[in-house]
């Protein structure tokens, strides 16, 4: 690597507080990636939409930053990073469900925990090759629990060239009545014994993400190397709220304790993608417990024609 950093690299090592040399790891494995997108945006001739699959605290946000500032920096393209949480209900809404189909709702993370038409009508805007006028991004507090109001919301005043949205369970398939008769952990088999919170979880799948799914140009998946590396990796992000917490705001991060059941809402999706969504997306990271890129392939090499006007660089991933 060149002993004098770009403008943007510098500043991506600031924003997410890495080490140089997190950068030869990046130029090596995301570089190329980088490029990759960039040729199918220029092939398609039209918005694009990237989705990124991986566990909690794999570094979805860190990568689709790098791969953000890459695209912008190296080949001129306008490219917005979204995140799936921060499409999440709001506390209100989460509680009026919980009250309404299960208790489980009230906590956010599963499928039947995001405002699906906010997506909806965000993509709608954001992928409109002749959109004129602003798009306003929700963004979620994660520290309270609670979505930003609307006065905070980011303003997309440009159009754009390619939308990264990243989420933990993008990607994820209905399951089988069968798969989902067995508890899976403490959590189901103590506070969803009938299967109604899982059940519900599973419709919402079908109705809301496998349409989402058929619009996803290309598909990224940074695999983890089993769901025991979740606990360490989410607990990771409780101490960078700590670190960045204001002072003032209502303190509701997470303790050990608190992770350890938190984690027990994503388990059953986590290992049904770790098992199934791998040979179905076109760009596959095996990480390792340190969240290092250890392998790449290419399983889903045939894609529809970029030209097409139908998005679905791999409708497989959701709709197998």
């Amino acid at each position: 690597m060149p002993n004098e950093l770009s403008q943007w690299q510098e500043d991506f090592l600031d924003r997410h507080q890495l080490p140089r040399m997190v950068l030869t790891h990046a130029q090596k494995w995301y570089s190329p990636l980088a490029e990759s997108l960039a040729a199918h945006q220029i092939g398609a001739d039209r918005p694009i939409l990237v989705a990124v699959n991986g566990s909690q605290g794999s570094g979805k946000t860190t990568v689709c930053d790098y791969l953000r500032v890459a695209l912008e920096a190296d080949y001129g393209l306008a490219v917005l990073s979204l995140s799936l949480d921060d499409f999440y209900l709001t506390r209100e809404q989460r509680r009026n469900l919980a009250q309404s189909v299960h208790p489980l709702l009230a906590t956010r993370g599963v499928p039947g925990t995001h405002d699906m038409s906010l997506l909806k009508h965000s993509l709608d805007a954001l992928l409109d090759p002749v959109r004129s006028g602003s798009v306003a991004i929700p963004r979620f507090d994660k520290a309270t629990d609670d979505r930003y109001p609307s006065a905070e919301w980011e303003q997309v005043n440009h159009g754009v060239d390619l939308v990264l949205l990243e989420g933990w369970c993008m990607g994820a398939r209905p399951q089988s009545t069968a798969q989902l008769t067995e508890p899976v952990n403490a959590l189901e088999c103590n506070e969803d014994p009938d299967g109604h919170w899982r059940a519900y979880i599973n419709t919402v799948l079908a109705r809301d993400f496998l349409p989402l799914y058929q619009r996803v140009d290309q598909w990224i998946m940074l695999r983890a190397p089993s769901f025991a590396c979740v606990y360490r990796w989410r607990l990771e992000q409780e101490q960078k709220l700590v670190a960045s917490a204001v002072a003032g705001e209502p303190d509701r991060r997470m303790d050990a304790a608190q992770v350890a059941r938190f984690i027990q809402y994503y388990e059953r999706l986590t290992n049904h993608c770790l098992e199934h969504l791998p040979e179905r997306v076109q760009h596959l990271f095996t990480l390792d417990e340190q969240r290092q890129v250890t392998a790449y392939c290419q399983p889903g090499r045939v894609v529809p024609s970029p030209a097409s006007p139908s998005a679905g660089g791999s409708s497989d991933a959701g709709s197998q």
